[in-house]
């Protein structure tokens, strides 16, 4: 298990260092109200001369660390919930992968969802008005201001994205394995 979850959280926080500027795009992309449309590069322009190359990296922390726990619960609590449903009796096939990866995907849920608000949080704010000073201020601001259930806004919403999404990943990486002669776990 904790190899699993080690690997799942280098190959997630090696990804998110190198998909961060798009995501930061992504996110003020879906904030921007008004009634014209405008494309990525207007967006990339924007942070590029307001806030130069850093601008490109807000919330890198939030989004890192949220990346390595996503990784790491999915594969570990996947292949730990398919060893546990196999020695209960459960037959190997899809509706065994289906449960393990809808049941990771509950976990990631849970694992996950903090991070997500810290890391739209950060990327949202605007540059002229700080409202957080970094990845631990922002953390504890939602904490004293929201409670600790201020961490799982959205925690339906969240899960409904992940669980079919998390079994999709899963049953064609189960597929492929099989196909490449890799065996099952």
């Amino acid at each position: 298990f904790f190899m699993k979850f080690l690997a799942g959280a280098l190959a997630g926080g090696i990804g998110s260092i190198a998909g961060n500027p798009f995501d930061v795009l992504k996110t003020r992309m879906m904030a921007h109200e008004g009634k014209e449309s405008k494309g990525v590069g207007h967006f990339a322009r924007e942070v590029h001369q307001t806030q130069g190359i850093g601008g490109f990296y807000k919330g890198i922390e939030a989004n890192v660390m949220r990346a390595m726990i996503l990784n790491a619960t999915k594969m570990a609590c996947y292949d730990q919930c398919k060893q546990t449903m196999k020695k209960s009796g459960v037959p190997d096939g899809l509706a065994l992968q289906f449960a393990s990866a809808f049941t990771a995907g509950f976990f990631m849920t849970c694992t996950v969802s903090p991070f997500d608000i810290i890391r739209t949080r950060l990327m949202n704010q605007p540059s002229d008005a700080k409202l957080y000073n970094g990845f631990g201020d922002c953390f504890a601001k939602i904490l004293a201001n929201e409670g600790p259930l201020g961490f799982y806004k959205g925690f339906l919403p969240i899960w409904g994205r992940f669980a079919p999404t998390t079994c999709l990943q899963l049953m064609i990486f189960e597929q492929l394995r099989k196909v490449l002669g890799m065996g099952a776990v």
